[in-house]
């Protein structure tokens, strides 16, 4: 992959609809320099896996995105790689009758069920270990050997492990931090916590995403997030996907500002949770008139 600098990173990040900020940009560029992972934490809906999609054709025009969700109970045998055992077993009694097969012959590339890691480790892309915080510890210490040798070892291949080519993917590991991430792991990777975008900044993104929204009503949805997202607001605070989506709806609806009921009306865009619709509502209207 090539290596870039922070200003190409961002300009085609930025083409590729993606808008990071100066220090998630910094650390992509040193993470690829010193070939890490990059550990990103933040509240969901800021844009973490986000980051890893847009990545994906930036430092590699043939890269392409491989994704590992995690989650309780997650072992190598899912996330690196497994045996075909019916491939396995049909060999055996294909073979004649008289003549023993050797175990090595049952344990060929061929007969590899590659996973999202070993995948990964095969072919230019981006790995994305999405929300690490819901895996166990056992797959944190499987994980950890895989970056600390920077391949995955296969031991029925033999020491060569012939047939197999395997070079680091750009790698990208993210947590809602739900829980604590063991250190050990941390301290393998590039970490940065991603913010919420301040209200400029947002409406900025909004602007460019969105058809038809213009600067006032832009403005106004930035600051209606920034009030939701205060502590105790919301159950759940909304993240930029769900400004977007306040943004399309309220454009598709017609309305000019946020006091309008046409654009109240599209509270459910960022009210996830039947206690919040009403606070929702309160907010865009409050929002609207304040702007007028």
């Amino acid at each position: 992959m090539d290596v870039v600098d922070a200003k190409q990173l961002e300009d085609r990040l930025n083409k590729r609809d993606y808008f990071p900020d100066e220090g998630l940009v910094a650390a992509a560029v040193l993470a690829q320099r010193l070939r890490k992972p990059v550990f990103l934490e933040g509240e969901p809906g800021v844009g973490k896996s986000t980051f890893a999609e847009a990545m994906a054709g930036v430092l590699d025009p043939d890269a392409v995105l491989i994704r590992l969700q995690c989650h309780s109970g997650l072992d190598a045998g899912q996330a690196l790689y497994d045996w075909d055992f019916p491939r396995q077993v049909l060999t055996l009694r294909a073979a004649d009758r008289g003549d023993a097969v050797p175990v090595t012959d049952l344990y060929r590339p061929e007969f590899l069920v590659r996973r999202p890691v070993l995948a990964a480790f095969e072919k230019p892309s981006v790995l994305l270990i999405d929300e690490i915080d819901r895996a166990d510890d056992e797959f944190e210490a499987c994980l950890l050997e895989v970056l600390d040798k920077g391949t995955i070892s296969i031991p029925e291949l033999g020491p060569e492990q012939s047939g197999i080519t395997m070079r680091m993917p750009f790698i990208v590991l993210t947590s809602n931090d739900t829980r604590e991430v063991h250190g050990a792991l941390k301290r393998r990777c590039i970490y940065h916590w991603i913010e919420h975008p301040k209200p400029p900044r947002e409406a900025e993104i909004l602007e460019h995403k969105i058809d038809g929204l213009t600067v006032e009503l832009a403005a106004e949805i930035a600051e209606a997030m920034k009030r939701l997202r205060a502590d105790g607001v919301l159950t759940r605070p909304p993240g930029v996907a769900e400004a977007i989506d306040l943004a399309r709806s309220v454009v598709a609806s017609g309305a000019k500002t946020l006091a309008e009921d046409a654009a109240i009306s599209c509270a459910g865009a960022v009210a996830k949770h039947r206690d919040d619709v009403d606070t929702v509502r309160r907010v865009l209207g409050e929002v609207g008139r304040d702007s007028a």
